[in-house]
C-alpha cells in the first residue's frame, strides 16, 4: 500500500485503514523474525539519525534495530553531549542534520511539540519517539498490534488504562488508537492523576481499580511519570501500590483471558507486582518489546517507499 504521510508524528492524523495496513506489515516482519529472518533491504542506501533529547534504553535500541534490519545506515546522536548543549536551538540543530541529507529522522523531545517543529524544517521523514506529554505513536502501534496478536481482533474490546494518565503520552497516543478502533475505553486512577475533562473524551473515568478492571479484556498499566511532577501527586509509593498496584486479587475483576500490559520501563511494587508482571500466562509486557521491532520497521518502510519509487 501507499502511505500518505510525510511523518509519523501522531496518532491523531491517521486513519483507521492506514492502522491496520501498518500494522497488518508489521505482523509481516514480526512473523518472519520468529521464523528466524534477520535482514531486509527495504532501507539498503538510506540513511537514518536517532535523535534522543531524553534517555531512552528500550526506545531507542529498538529504533536503531529496525533500522539496522532493513538496510539502513544508522547514526545514533548523543544529544546530551551534542551542540544543543551548548546553547544551539532546536531549529539551528534540525537544519545542520538537513544539510546532512538523511532520509530518517528518528526524534524523542522533553518538549510536547517539539518534534512537529523539527519536522517542518527537514527535507526528509520525521518519525516522533516521544515528545514531552504528546505522543507517542509507535508505543501505541506496538500496544495495538501485541492486544491483536493476543485477542484476535482490535476493536470492540474493553481496555483499562491504568495509572499515571495526565503525565503519559502512551496514553494520549492509545486513547486515539483505541478509540479510532471502537473500544470502550477506561481511565482509572487518582483524581490527581485524571486530566480535567477527561470525562467529556467518550472515555470511562473511574477512581477505583475494582470498577474499573471489572470485565476488561486489556489491562494497561503506566509508569508513575515523577519526573514530570512538579508537586505531590501520590501521598507516597506504599500507598498509590496498596489502591492502584496491579496485583492478582485487583486483577481477578477482570476477564478470566484478560491480558497485563506495561510500556516499561517498570517500577516493581508501585504500579505493577513482579510476579505478575514476569507471568506468561497474563503478562504480554516481553511481547510488546518484541513487537516494538516489528512495528517500527513497518513505519520506517512505508515512509520511504516514495523514495524507492522514484
Amino acid at each position: 500500500m501507499t502511505f500518505r504521510h510525510r511523518h509519523l508524528l501522531g496518532i491523531a492524523p491517521l486513519a483507521p485503514p492506514e492502522i491496520v495496513a501498518l500494522l497488518d506489515l508489521a505482523q509481516d516482519y514480526a512473523d518472519a523474525m520468529r521464523g528466524g529472518r534477520k535482514h531486509w533491504d527495504a532501507l539498503h542506501g538510506l540513511t537514518q539519525i536517532n535523535m534522543f533529547f531524553e534517555n531512552s534504553t528500550r526506545t531507542q535500541a529498538s529504533f536503531e534495530i529496525a533500522g539496522k534490519r532493513l538496510g539502513a545506515d544508522v547514526m545514533n546522536m548523543a544529544m546530551q553531549a551534542s551542540s544543543v548543549s551548548k546553547g544551539e536551538t532546536l531549529i539551528d540543530t534540525a537544519l545542520t542534520l538537513n544539510a546532512m541529507r538523511p532520509d530518517l529522522l528518528v526524534v524523542r523531545h522533553p518538549a510536547s511539540g517539539a518534534v512537529d517543529l523539527l519536522a517542518q524544517k527537514v527535507d526528509c521523514a520525521v518519525l516522533n519517539a516521544g515528545d514531552g506529554r504528546h505522543e507517542h505513536p509507535t508505543q501505541a502501534l506496538l500496544d495495538a498490534l501485541t492486544i491483536r496478536r493476543k485477542k484476535g481482533r482490535l476493536h470492540r474490546l474493553t481496555v483499562a488504562i491504568c495509572g499515571d494518565i495526565a503525565h503519559s503520552r502512551v496514553a494520549r497516543s492509545n486513547l486515539h488508537l483505541l478509540g479510532k478502533m471502537e473500544n470502550r475505553l477506561r481511565l482509572v486512577g487518582p483524581p490527581t492523576l485524571i486530566p480535567a475533562g477527561a470525562a467529556e473524551w467518550g472515555v470511562e473515568v473511574c477512581h477505583d481499580m475494582e470498577s474499573g478492571l471489572r470485565d476488561a479484556d486489556v489491562v494497561m498499566m503506566l509508569r508513575l511519570q515523577r519526573e514530570r511532577m512538579d508537586g505531590a501527586f501520590v501521598p507516597s509509593e506504599r500507598e498509590y501500590y496498596h489502591r492502584y498496584g496491579l496485583d492478582a486479587a485487583k486483577l481477578s475483576g477482570a476477564k478470566a483471558d484478560a491480558i497485563v500490559m506495561h510500556p516499561g520501563p517498570m517500577n516493581r511494587g508501585v504500579e505493577i507486582d513482579g510476579t505478575l508482571a514476569d507471568d506468561i500466562n497474563r503478562s504480554v509486557i516481553q511481547e510488546q518489546v518484541e513487537m516494538g521491532v516489528a512495528v517500527r520497521m513497518a513505519a520506517m518502510d512505508l515512509l520511504t517507499r516514495h523514495l524507492r519509487a522514484g
